[in-house]
This record gives structure tokens, C-alpha cells and sequence, in this order.
């Protein structure tokens, strides 16, 4: 289990102080998949750096496993760190060293022996699927596969924790899911806890168990990837939810429609439109207002507003007609509801 207990970074500058997280508290439990989410300058970056406390905390505590990292003297701390691995956007990996070596290199640092560090880094290879890529050098291999050696060489310390760092970030959309697929497989196959740092809702949907949103330095909304894609209550959520603006203006400019919000959240995608579907079987020909979807390995995820002719007999047929389908939610809104 890890625990961020009221956790503060101040820094302090020519300009003044900057206050970059402000009470920041998660609960993230063993082997899960946690994403924390936010737009650029919310604090993400300086949260994960201090969860490995590369960047030590002003305030609060950061406990692993009933240890508080945050007493820890320096040298305890470094041994500790060994249990913690971390990825970024821009793979940092050694250009001068093949990919054998790059994974060897924290094995070495470790004190493995030459043979030993060897035979564990091909094993790691293989298991990212590079292992016929050994002797290549990072600028002979395209993005995603420098990730992958970025991977390896995370595992190499058999950590129990890995740190994702907006590590999609750099990669086209093809390459981001085959990693995201290859980071849910570790987390099955190893029971690594794994925390997804990201702005991209669409990483924090296709893999994340649980999700914080981080807004200004606070964490503003939490709790399971559905609930709060859902039903997004803070402002900063409803920002991610409807990036192209929220669809509260158009409900409020019609006072004569009703209209209901449909959420996709992984929903099999369909030859057959789903809107469409429902005017043909039910007679319900509703208009689409509002649309913000995607498809991600097959899956639909996403939302939209539709205006819905009739009353309440026609209100409550759609959203019944909706909800049949798996990871399809669908309820009514009003210009009042949040």
C-alpha cells in the first residue's frame, strides 16, 4: 500500500514562493493501476518525484509499505529507491550503450556480477519483446521500442513499484495502446503497483484502475476510472470529460428539450451505431447535441448529449434502451445538474 498523507512542495523563487502541490492525500493499494491526471502545470510531475522523493515534500508523508520515506536518512533512502522504477516521456536511455547494456546498467550499479546482470537483462528483453534486439543501439529503434527497453531496464531491480511519467506522451496513438497493453501485462503477470502520471484521459480510461485529478496543486476529485469519468463533479474533471467545452450552455440554451448524457466507458464498438439502433427498434429518434468519443483498441470511450423528443415516457425508454449495453451509462440532465 501506498500512502500520500497530506503531502505539500513549496519552491521557493526569485518571484516568490510557488506553492506546486497543496495537501495532496491518495490511498493507492497493492498491485493496482492508479492514474493521476491533470493539465500541464497541475503538480503531476513534482507528485511523482516526490512519491521516489527525488523531490523531498515541505509537508506530509509518503508511506510505502507502513515505511515513511520522508525519515529516512539518505542511505536508507537510496536502498529503498530500488523498489521504486520509473519511465518517462523521453526514455532516457544511454545512446552510447546497446540495448543489452542499458538494461544491464542498474544491475551493475546494484553489484550483480557481469554474467549475472546479462542473463537477467535478455530475460527482460524478452519479456518487453526485444529480445533480438540486444545489440541494437537506441537510435537504431523507433520510439515505442525505446520504451520498451526504457521498461526493461525499470524491471531490472525487481521493483514493486513503477512510475509512469507521462511515458505515452512522445508516442503515436498505434504505439501508445500496444505499451499500455505491454504495462498491463507487467502489472498481471509481476503484481507491480503501477502509477500513470498522464494529461491524456484517454490513457487514464484504456488502463487505470483508479484515477486522482489533479488540478493547480490539489487533488480535486478521486475515486474508481468510471465513477468519476461518469460523473465528473469538479471543474478541472469536467474539462478532461468534455475537452471541446461542457455541454451544460447547449442544455441551458434550450429550455424545450430534454436531453440525456450517455458515457461510454470501454463499450464494444459496433458495426451498428448505437443511436442509430435505438431509433430503428424503439422509434426514439433522438438528435446528437453534443459528442466527444473515441475508439480505443475496439472500445468505445467517450460521451455525448442527445435531445430527446416526448416526454418522460420517451425519456425513460431511451436511457433504459441505452444501459443495456455494457459500459454504456445514461441519465438525464438539466442545466442544475453538475
Amino acid at each position: 500500500m501506498i500512502e500520500i498523507k497530506n503531502i505539500s512542495k513549496q519552491f521557493h523563487t526569485a518571484e516568490g514562493t510557488v506553492e506546486a502541490l497543496k495537501d495532496v492525500s491518495l490511498s493507492i493499494p497493492d498491485g493496482d493501476i492508479f492514474g493521476i491526471i491533470g493539465m500541464s502545470g497541475a503538480g503531476k510531475s513534482t507528485l511523482v518525484r516526490c512519491i521516489n522523493m527525488l523531490e523531498r515534500p515541505t509537508q506530509g508523508s509518503i508511506v510505502i509499505d507502513g515505511v515513511d520515506l520522508c525519515g529516512l536518512p539518505e542511505r536508507k533512502l537510496r536502498k529503498l529507491r530500488r523498489d521504486i522504477s520509473m519511465i518517462f516521456q523521453g526514455f532516457n536511455l544511454l545512446m552510447q550503450r546497446d540495448c543489452l547494456g542499458n538494461v544491464c546498467f542498474p544491475l551493475e550499479l546494484a553489484g550483480k556480477s557481469k554474467p549475472v546482470a546479462k542473463k537477467r537483462a535478455l530475460e527482460l528483453l524478452d519479456i518487453v519483446g526485444l529480445g533480438d534486439k540486444a545489440k541494437a543501439y537506441p537510435a537504431q529503434l523507433s520510439g515505442g521500442q525505446q520504451q520498451r527497453v526504457a521498461i526493461a531496464r525499470a524491471l531490472a531491480t525487481d521493483p514493486k513499484v513503477l512510475l509512469c511519467d507521462e511515458a505515452t506522451s512522445a508516442l503515436d496513438p498505434t504505439t501508445t495502446n500496444s505499451i499500455l497493453e505491454l504495462i498491463r501485462s507487467i502489472n498481471e503477470k509481476l503484481g507491480i503497483t503501477v502509477i500513470i502520471i498522464t494529461h491524456q484521459m484517454s490513457v487514464v480510461e484504456s488502463i487505470c484502475k483508479h484515477v486522482a485529478i489533479l488540478d493547480n496543486g490539489a487533488v480535486v476529485e478521486q475515486g474508481e476510472v468510471t465513477e468519476v469519468f461518469s460523473h465528473p463533479k469538479s471543474t478541472a474533471a469536467r474539462r478532461l470529460v468534455f475537452p471541446e467545452g461542457d455541454s451544460d450552455s447547449l442544455i441551458a440554451g434550450d429550455a424545450e428539450q430534454r436531453f440525456i448524457r450517455v458515457v461510454f466507458n470501454g463499450a464494444r464498438a459496433t458495426s451498428s451505431p448505437l443511436i442509430a439502433k435505438m431509433a430503428v427498434e424503439k422509434g426514439i429518434e433522438a438528435s446528437i447535441a453534443y459528442a466527444s468519443t473515441r475508439s480505443i483498441g475496439g472500445k468505445a470511450y467517450g460521451s455525448m448529449l442527445l435531445s430527446i423528443p416526448g416526454g418522460d415516457g420517451a425519456v425513460q425508454a431511451a436511457i433504459g434502451y441505452l444501459t443495456q449495453t455494457p459500459d454504456v451509462l445514461a441519465e438525464e440532465v438539466t442545466a442544475h445538474v453538475s
